[in-house]
């Protein structure tokens, strides 16, 4: 029996729409990117975008355990000496909410093309409307994630 390997144009993409009011940021972000990866479908293949795309809304409404709301920090640099800017939880989430939860995704993807791939499927809205009623999105209830 030979194994089975997905082919890109083979392969059938779905909507699905979550809603992350009172989700933990962390376990949220690991149920949609084993979803943009597409391990939830029985003819997943590792090298091959076989993910669906995912709609979050709501993403103001997310929450974090412990004191990680004032102590986690988010990190860039411009690229110049004493470039180094640094966000709490709190900072970030007043400024850009969707952005949290987008940082916490994008670490969990493959960090090469195909991450960029699967990434680019990750729809986040702040708050409970979204422009993608036309795909017919499923709505994943907080049960089935």
């Amino acid at each position: 029996m030979k194994t089975y390997s997905a082919k890109p144009l083979e392969v059938e993409r779905k909507w699905y729409v979550i809603d992350a009011d009172g989700e933990i940021l962390g376990r949220l972000a690991t149920k949609i990117a084993s979803i943009l990866r597409g391990k939830n479908k029985p003819e997943y293949t590792p090298h091959i975008d076989t993910g669906d795309f995912v709609v979050v809304i709501n993403v103001e409404k997310i929450k974090v355990t412990g004191k990680k709301e004032t102590d986690k920090k988010y990190y860039r640099h411009s690229g110049y000496p004493g470039g180094l800017k640094i966000a709490s939880f709190q900072e970030l989430m007043a400024k850009n909410p969707a952005l949290a939860l987008e940082k916490a995704v994008k670490g969990m993807l493959p960090h090469n093309t195909l991450g960029d791939e699967q990434f680019q499927k990750l729809k986040v809205y702040a708050g409970s409307e979204h422009p993608h009623a036309a795909q017919q999105p499923i709505t994943l209830n907080k049960e089935a994630k």
